[in-house]
């Protein structure tokens, strides 16, 4: 097993979309423990006081700009501002998205737009913008870049009131497959793998399970997490810095065999 800061990621940058909590901050810290400079953004204003305490804790190894990932001019800029301040990318993280829930006779199609906007567009966005400059960097290492696209195992199984975001997530895991598939037969030097979370304990999952107690699925959010915790083999929440250990994974060399894979991590729900 790879000892935690072993420095294997020394001279890469990495870019990671909606880095600021969750999962995605969990990337970032790895990724910096590990030796790489590290691009983040999200939603926040640059100025805003999350932004300031969050880079004074990551320290000079880490910047920051605001993107909104279902704006191409906005994936325009951040591909710019990486290319300017280092000239390359070896590691792209897909991460930023959203969710939601409901019947799907309830669901509005400015709600559908919206999430396939962020978790579908976003995606896509990000890897069209990057991939140039990715392709140069991949030839520095065995493996090349590495394109990690944030999928969920709701990509991967149905569950009850929330096909939107099974729709979102399983068009993440079907485009990775086919970008994969055309960088290695154009012998271009980037892999793409997806990443698969089970349920996590994140603001995002708070807020989800805080939405499905005021529609009356549950009188409070413990409850749900219970429920959870329950069906779940190894029987308890994820925590990001587990995600953030197989992004990891995927970054590194030790995957240099590895693209248009899926890595699960969700603590035996899907093998049920």
């Amino acid at each position: 097993m790879t000892e935690l800061g072993s420095k294997r990621l020394q001279g890469r940058v990495a870019f990671v979309s909606g880095g600021l909590r969750g999962i995605g901050l969990a990337c970032v810290e790895r990724f910096l423990a590990e030796g790489a400079e590290v691009v983040l953004s999200d939603l926040d204003a640059a100025d805003s006081a999350v932004v300031g305490e969050t880079m004074a804790r990551l320290g000079q190894a880490a910047s920051y700009v605001s993107a909104n990932v279902a704006k191409e001019e906005d994936w325009e800029r951040a591909a710019a501002l990486v290319k300017e301040r280092h000239g390359k990318c070896h590691i792209l993280v897909n991460n930023a998205g959203t969710d939601l829930t409901g019947a799907v006779e309830t669901l509005s199609l400015e709600s559908w737009r919206r999430i396939m906007s962020i978790n579908v567009d976003g995606v896509f966005l990000g890897t069209k913008h990057f991939v140039p400059m990715m392709a140069e960097s991949g030839k520095d290492f065995r493996g090349g870049s590495s394109i990690i696209n944030v999928s969920s195992i709701m990509g991967l199984v149905g569950m009850n009131e929330v096909s939107a975001y099974n729709a979102s997530k399983g068009a993440v895991r079907l485009f990775t497959k086919g970008i994969a598939i055309e960088f290695a037969q154009k012998q271009t030097p980037i892999r793409a793998n997806s990443l698969h979370p089970g349920f996590v304990e994140t603001p995002l999952l708070k807020a989800g399970f805080q939405r499905w107690v005021d529609a009356g699925f549950a009188e409070k959010s413990e409850d749900l997490v219970a429920s959870v915790v329950g069906a779940t083999p190894i029987g308890r929440l994820a925590q990001p810095s587990e995600l953030a250990a197989a992004a990891f994974f995927l970054a590194s060399e030790d995957s240099s065999y590895m693209t248009g894979a899926e890595l699960v991590i969700d603590g035996g729900w899907t093998a049920q």
